[in-house]
């Protein structure tokens, strides 16, 4: 299979990277929420959608496919936010190991 680079000219979506904090809620639990990290180019491929009943309502789910320049703290956990988008990071992988980019399998969950 041929080598596929990073061509800056498909980067043209501006993510944010968002980590989770857990902060302590003063009653013996904890509040979970994020922070941004930083800032990023990326290109964002759409995958599949599906939609399900859940709890008599129905909710929509789509999958995408970001690949961006190589990052060490891109993980699954954290998330990205496009505008009002929240896109979960389920995956993570750099494909050919040569840390020049970074493939991501995300889902978006639409209420």
């Amino acid at each position: 299979m041929a080598e596929q680079s990073v061509v800056i000219g498909r980067l043209r979506r501006r993510l944010v990277l968002e980590a989770p904090v857990v902060s302590p809620d003063g009653l013996g639990g904890a509040t979970q929420s994020f922070e941004t990290v930083g800032a990023l180019w990326a290109q964002v491929e759409w995958i599949s959608g599906t939609e399900a009943w859940r709890q008599g309502r129905p909710e929509q789910s789509r999958n995408y496919r970001i690949t961006m320049r190589w990052r060490s703290d891109v993980d699954a956990g954290r998330r990205l936010r496009d505008g009002d988008r929240l896109l979960d990071i389920r995956s993570a992988a750099d494909p050919d190991g040569a840390r020049r980019r970074l493939v991501c399998l995300v889902e978006e969950v639409t209420p």
